[in-house]
């Protein structure tokens, strides 16, 4: 059950919160798969084609929309690379291992 702490608490911090979309939940639960995936690190590397699959989103104006939205309201702390070879950076704020 504690696997699914960081989903549960990302739910109960967005119960309130009218500026999320089910696309945005769609992309932060995509990003936790990816995240299990690795090992549960913190912070993962992305490329936006891998979470675009994961979470269904058809187009990837759509994911850097939600993952810099996701970011401005403090669900997860975003920084992108910009580079072909490197995936942006994704750190979790709603988990126990968070290092920020």
């Amino acid at each position: 059950m504690e696997k699914l702490k960081p989903l549960s608490d990302f739910f109960t911090a967005i119960e309130n919160d009218y500026r999320i979309s089910p696309m945005h939940i769609a992309i932060y639960a995509a990003l936790l798969q990816f995240r299990s995936v690795k090992g549960f690190i913190n912070p993962i590397f992305v490329f936006s084609s891998e979470i675009i699959v994961i979470a269904k989103v058809s187009s990837a104006n759509t994911y850097h929309k939600c993952v810099q939205e996701l970011h401005q309201y403090g669900y997860i702390k975003y920084s992108p690379s910009f580079k072909k070879n490197r995936g942006s950076e994704v750190y979790f704020l709603f988990s126990a291992d968070a290092d920020i």
